[in-house]
């Protein structure tokens, strides 16, 4: 088997292709486009084609040394079939990922939830080496964890555990993309906090962020980061009030599982400061006395490329657990 891998990270905003050594994480090349869920299914599967194929190409490896595909995809999935059965941040449902890429370029499809596949990535080459217990959380568009118990990926009775963007944080509350209210995830992740700004613009408050988003269609991490640097107070509000959340959230991981060791990500963990340390200050302290003593909290060693490293080792996964 060849050690060079394409690894695709589908996501609610963008996707993430690239061409992995699964002998030692690295990345040699990768390509990145804007999801553009607005398009349909058709369109995202083409964006997966073109990213794969300007990656393969940027590295300048032929697809015959390449063994495998694997994707993480936000949402949940048929790990057997492949395919992406529901996805509240992509818009779309049914999508047959396994099918329609082996199809298209030949070589075998794994697929695998985004999450579970970052936090592979990071027990093998990031902030999870040398840990057997511990859960990756990663803050975006939604929210997401993956689980490693005793040394491997934890995927629960239903293939569904790790939904910790749903757990609830205030009964009754706000409306949240799974159909439920006052999911930790319509509270804490950039789309909350996205909303949330944007509802303060629309009532007339002042904010800075007007002038840094400019004429682009979402608030990113780096405006919010943006906003910050200036002192801008509605953002300073709507982060603070995040933290407060999602704080809350893990923890009631802290609390329930008793992991080693918490790693964080996403964009707002990895590109503002402020936001990582205050959550982590608040978990510790909302934490049992036992347990916060001996938990260890830290960001992901991959950053960006979490997901399609991970992704990237599906295969060997897959063959390790048929051996």
């Amino acid at each position: 088997m060849s050690n060079y891998s394409i690894g695709v990270d589908l996501g609610g905003t963008k996707i993430l292709a690239g061409v992995i050594d699964t002998n030692t994480g690295t990345v040699i090349e990768y390509s990145k486009k804007r999801t553009q869920t607005e398009f349909g299914k058709n369109s995202i599967i083409q964006n997966i084609i073109e990213n794969v194929e300007k990656a393969i190409c940027k590295a300048q490896i032929p697809v015959s040394k390449i063994s495998s595909l694997g994707i993480g995809a936000a949402g949940q999935v048929d790990r057997e079939k492949g395919i992406l059965i529901s996805s509240p941040n992509i818009e779309c449902y049914d999508i047959e990922l396994k099918n329609i890429l082996e199809n298209h370029f030949n070589i075998p499809v794994y697929v695998g939830n985004d999450v579970e596949v970052a936090t592979l990535g990071e027990m093998k080459f990031g902030s999870g080496i040398g840990y057997k217990n511990f859960v990756c959380i990663f803050i975006g568009a939604g929210i997401g964890s993956g689980i490693v118990q005793n040394g491997e990926i934890y995927q629960g009775f239903t293939g569904t555990a790790g939904e910790i963007g749903h757990i609830i944080v205030d009964s009754g509350g706000r409306a949240c993309s799974c159909g439920g209210h006052g999911c930790l995830e319509a509270y804490a992740s950039r789309t909350a906090i996205e909303k949330k700004i944007l509802a303060s613009l629309k009532k007339g408050h002042n904010s800075v962020i007007r002038d840094i988003i400019k004429d682009e269609e979402q608030i990113r991490s780096r405006h919010i980061k943006q906003a910050l640097e200036e002192g801008d107070e509605i953002v300073l509000n709507c982060i603070t009030e995040a933290s407060e959340y999602l704080s809350s959230g893990l923890a009631t991981i802290i609390n329930f599982y008793n992991p080693q060791l918490i790693i964080l990500g996403g964009g707002l963990i990895s590109n503002i400061d402020f936001f990582y340390e205050i959550t982590v200050k608040k978990t510790i302290a909302k934490s049992l006395p036992t347990p916060s003593e001996r938990v260890k909290i830290t960001r992901t060693a991959l950053g960006d490329f979490s997901g399609i490293v991970g992704a990237s080792l599906l295969e060997k996964a897959y063959l390790e657990k048929l051996n």
